[in-house]
């Protein structure tokens, strides 16, 4: 049995906290040793159960995805005591059966960021296992909480997210070599986001929302503007996110699953710190306090 709270943190787009019914609650923005999170943090209860939201892309979503600053979010999120991520993300779909406006739990994850930070240990060896990148247990507590929706939202029960650099989208080549691959969903956000979760000991999933069918599937609609389409990916964007919106609150209704059942995240460090911990300076075992800190005692 698991005797800690349940914190759990969300971490989504703008008007997220609106949009759940968390439209007050105290802001909180901490310092970290990685600078300042993306945006201030919203603490705040939902039936019981403490919550505290960060918007990715800062206020008024002026963050690109290479300049989230990943580490100073997840070192924030556990300073407070959070011991769940839920997060989610716009992405375009690789597959025709993940259609724009679906929900995917998802299971896998390919990274192909290589500009970002993507780690917290850069003064000491410390490998944590990553062969599963989200969380089994709060996957099966949002696959239960599926049950409670409405049969017009579709969700599916797993996918590989593969997370690329960005700003700009794919080539048409890169997304047929990514469908090639085994991926279902291409984003930009979900790593280091992910990876800097588990080395935090923060269990971690992430609902993906597709919008699109990416550029590796020719258009329905040959001759509709840019503009036209832009208008139809904001709309797929606003279904799938009514529908994240409607699953996070089933979930977070019963939270009683990930209070009962430890996370195999909250023990990453366990044996992960390979370093010889008597040659760590002492003042990166201090600065760094906040997530490895129990080892050392």
């Amino acid at each position: 049995m698991n005797n800690n709270p349940v914190k759990i943190g969300i971490i989504g787009g703008s008007g997220l906290g609106d949009k759940l019914g968390l439209e007050t609650g105290e802001a909180i923005t901490p310092s970290t040793p990685f600078g300042q999170p993306s945006s201030p943090i919203i603490h705040a209860n939902w039936e019981g159960t403490e919550i505290y939201l960060l918007q990715r892309h800062g206020i008024g979503h002026t963050l690109n995805p290479s300049q989230v600053p990943y580490q100073a979010n997840i070192y924030a999120l556990k300073e407070l005591g959070v011991t769940h991520i839920l997060a989610s993300g716009a992405t375009g779909s690789l597959q025709e059966h993940l259609a724009p406006g679906d929900l995917v739990i998802l299971d896998q994850i390919i990274d192909k960021t290589y500009t970002r930070a993507n780690t917290f240990y850069n003064h000491a060896a410390v490998h944590v296992e990553f062969a599963d990148p989200f969380c089994p247990v709060m996957r099966n507590w949002l696959l239960t909480a599926t049950k409670n929706l409405d049969s017009n939202i579709t969700v599916h029960t797993q996918g590989t997210y593969i997370c690329m650099e960005g700003p700009a989208f794919s080539t048409r080549a890169e997304s047929n070599m990514h469908r090639a691959w085994g991926g279902d969903l291409i984003g930009m956000t979900a790593m280091p986001e992910a990876r800097l979760a588990r080395e935090a000991e923060i269990a971690y999933a992430m609902i993906a929302m597709p919008t699109d069918y990416d550029c590796w599937r020719a258009s329905d609609h040959p001759d509709q503007s840019k503009e036209d389409l832009l208008t139809e990916i904001i709309g797929n964007l606003q279904t799938a996110t009514a529908n994240n919106i409607a699953l996070m609150k089933a979930a977070l209704k019963d939270t009683s699953l990930l209070s009962a059942t430890p996370s195999p995240a909250h023990t990453a460090l366990a044996l992960g710190i390979w370093s010889n911990k008597d040659h760590i300076p002492t003042e990166e075992r201090q600065r760094l306090a906040s997530l490895w800190g129990k080892y050392f005692t």
